[in-house]
């Protein structure tokens, strides 16, 4: 029995490799390259000749002096980001799921999930041709109104609204389909006896609505929260410039400029896996809350 069933899953399991050895390669092999964050990195000696400095590049990294308010920048951005693109999505599904015309539903849904299926190369050109302060419509729009014209993407106090404002209007529409297909969820026999005890559509969609998306919100919620250190680096790259580092850098486009343009290799992979340590910890962190307050599991 055993054997007969080895021999039917065997070419099931000789499909798995392919796909196995490009994991393998492509996902586990870099992973080596970890080691240059704790060398003084030199591409004519490479990765195993080069010699090794212990944490000195943690260190020397910190003690920038860009460094804090880079940190200060990337978590900011990431939790407006993070915060807005789980509130505002769900009160879309909510007021789409209150439509009843469904042409008009189907059309307000294309609408607002159509830009994420633009890249930010795209939709970097487009923002800054409509945000410039001399030619842009935004700005036109405000002088028209008597208002001063806004340098969206070259005041460091305007800078983090409007990628805050950008990426949610490209990325809402994605999360709100999510949340509309969550709300299939709730089942249609408890409306019927809400309506019966009395229920208006606002007790109904406290009562029912919302409790049957909670599983989805808080998935969603749970594995954002790995992103904490992650402010989207192409939206960022193709938006900001040197005036608005003070409020717009990140720890994406400073590792960018160490590693790539200043050729500093190790301080680099240093900064990179910095990074990636702190957002596995948000991450097995958050499994854990998810699962302890709302007895929810991903696996």
């Amino acid at each position: 029995m055993l054997s007969h069933r080895w021999k039917r899953l065997l070419p099931l399991h000789l499909m798995l490799l392919p796909a196995l050895a490009l994991l393998l390669i492509y996902g586990y092999g870099p992973i080596t390259g970890i080691v240059i964050a704790f060398q003084k990195f030199m591409p004519s000696k490479g990765m195993f000749g080069s010699p090794f400095i212990g944490l000195d590049n943690f260190k020397y990294v910190w003690n920038l002096p860009d460094t804090k308010q880079v940190l200060a920048n990337t978590v900011i951005i990431a939790l407006c980001k993070i915060v807005l693109n789980l509130i505002v999505p769900i009160v879309l599904a909510l007021l789409l799921n209150e439509i009843r015309l469904k042409l008009f539903k189907r059309t307000v849904q294309t609408i607002i999930y159509l830009p994420y299926f633009l890249s930010w190369v795209l939709l970097g050109g487009i923002l800054i041709d409509i945000l410039s302060p001399s030619q842009g419509i935004v700005n036109d729009l405000l002088r028209a109104f008597g208002f001063k014209p806004v340098f969206f993407l070259g005041d460091p106090s305007w800078f983090r609204f409007t990628v805050v404002f950008t990426d949610l209007w490209k990325e809402a529409g994605f999360n709100t389909i999510v949340f509309l297909a969550a709300v299939t969820n709730a089942n249609p026999s408890l409306y019927e006896a809400a309506v019966i005890d009395g229920a208006n559509r606002w007790k109904q969609t406290l009562s029912i609505t919302l409790p049957s998306m909670l599983p989805v919100i808080i998935l969603l919620a749970t594995l954002s929260l790995g992103n904490v250190l992650n402010a989207g680096f192409d939206q960022i790259f193709n938006l900001y410039s040197p005036q608005v580092y003070s409020s717009g850098d990140i720890l994406d486009t400073f590792v960018y400029r160490i590693g790539l343009i200043d050729t500093q290799y190790g301080v680099a992979t240093a900064v990179g896996l910095f990074k990636s340590v702190i957002s596995c910890l948000f991450i097995s962190v958050s499994y854990a809350l998810a699962y302890r307050l709302a007895g929810y599991r991903i696996f």
